[in-house]
């Protein structure tokens, strides 16, 4: 369909016409419904990080249990693997079914499997319970980031899927900080948190509301084709971009500790400066989606280059956290253009499978961020090293992209709603 089909002004503008999609009647979506979906966006964050300062005394608890050196950091990470895993299916029961509904069985789910650790006694039965956790967290995140998507179009689309990832950036700390005040009555009393999911579940349910089928995909209830083509650039993009993004959030303490700076408080401090760098990074976002992929991408990719051969290159932990600092924002900067890019590409029956392919890639790489890491500093003999390694890929991906994205023009802020 063609922009003056939708009475669009051509694509060279940066004004969209449409910002706020209303539904069939009448509503239309406001701040209350942007609160409930960051909210919910910030399960996956909650469960990545939450019980982070609790893992040595859960491997206390559990010293007896075989492979408890393996098992209780995947505690942690399990729910990480099963958004990668389940997203996309997660993205398909949105689009056959029901975003809405499924939205409120996941919180309600997450709650329940969140808090199970809180009664359960075997540390295989607890690590089940955060695969499950991890099921949930990839429907909440792919149904959120999907109504977003339906709710609204444009700029203030991409304005607000870049305030997804500040928000997430600002909770992670906050959640790091709960974490560790609620572990020190014991490692299960975190998972009381858990419950806020149910809460929230509440007010969703009375002001979140499915959006109504567009003219002419009405009469068919079969799943439109996806564009799978347009899809490819984003998702492969966004699979190194998990990896840049992670490292050092997992790494930068060793790497602080691996010269000399053994301060856990000031350490705790330089990772919530680069926590906010990122968020700084999506709020920069904002102004910058009347740019294109073509222009973002490689720039993005060449900040996060920048900063991590800074961290590479020095031993002083003031230099250290200006490349923290520079990766952090150039990731956060990376993270919303490559969601509003890849949202971008879809209309409203594909839009579920294309968020939901979106989230498990990003998630995906993640994952595999310090297993790649740990092979890396076997073959280069350190942390920062490899860390330069991934830099100078992060620099390569910088030219790759300013070549295979030549005919990525259209602004970020201009969707095909």
């Amino acid at each position: 369909m063609t922009d003056q089909a939708l009475n669009r002004p051509p694509l060279q503008t940066s004004r969209p016409t449409a910002e706020v999609i209303p539904a069939a009647n009448g509503r239309v979506p406001g701040m209350t419904q942007l609160v409930l979906l960051l909210a919910g966006s910030c399960m996956s964050v909650l469960g990545a990080v939450l019980i982070a300062p609790v893992l040595p005394q859960m491997s206390a608890e559990f010293a007896g249990i075989p492979g408890v050196a393996v098992l209780v950091p995947l505690v942690l990470t399990a729910p990480a693997l099963m958004i990668g895993l389940t997203a996309p299916f997660a993205g398909l029961v949105v689009d056959a079914i029901d975003r809405k509904r499924l939205l409120l069985v996941a919180m309600v789910a997450y709650t329940v499997f969140g808090t199970m650790p809180l009664y359960l006694h075997s540390l295989g039965l607890i690590l089940g319970s955060r695969i499950l956790v991890g099921v949930c967290e990839a429907a909440i995140m792919t149904c959120a980031t999907t109504l977003i998507g339906d709710y609204w179009s444009g700029a203030t689309r991409g304005k607000y899927l870049g305030l997804q990832t500040l928000v997430a950036a600002l909770a992670a700390t906050v959640f790091l900080t709960v974490g560790g005040v609620l572990g020190a009555s014991g490692w299960r009393t975190p998972f009381w948190l858990y419950v806020a999911a149910a809460l929230i579940a509440i007010p969703m349910a009375k002001y979140l509301w499915q959006p109504a089928r567009p003219e002419g995909h009405r009469e068919s209830r079969r799943l439109e084709p996806m564009p799978w083509r347009q899809m490819l650039k984003p998702c492969l993009i966004t699979l190194f971009g998990g990896i840049t993004f992670y490292a050092l959030i997992v790494e930068l303490s060793y790497v602080l500790t691996g010269v000399g700076f053994t301060s856990t408080a000031r350490i705790g401090v330089i990772a919530a400066v680069m926590s906010l760098a990122t968020a700084l990074g999506a709020v920069a976002f904002a102004k910058l989606s009347h740019l294109s992929p073509r222009v973002l991408v490689p720039a993005e990719f060449a900040l996060i280059a920048v900063g991590l051969l800074v961290v590479f290159a020095t031993g002083s932990v003031a230099v250290i956290t200006v490349g923290a600092v520079l990766t952090g924002f150039g990731t956060g900067i990376l993270l919303p253009t490559l969601l509003t890019w890849a949202v971008n590409q879809l209309t409203f029956p594909q839009r579920g499978r294309g968020t939901g392919l979106w989230t498990g890639t990003l998630f995906i790489g993640e994952f595999i961020c310090p297993v790649i890491l740990a092979v890396l500093i076997t073959k280069v003999g350190g942390l920062q090293p490899a860390l330069a390694v991934l830099g100078v890929a992060s620099a390569v991906m910088a030219l790759v992209t300013l070549l295979v994205l030549r005919t990525e023009r259209r602004p970020l802020n201009v969707s095909q709603d």
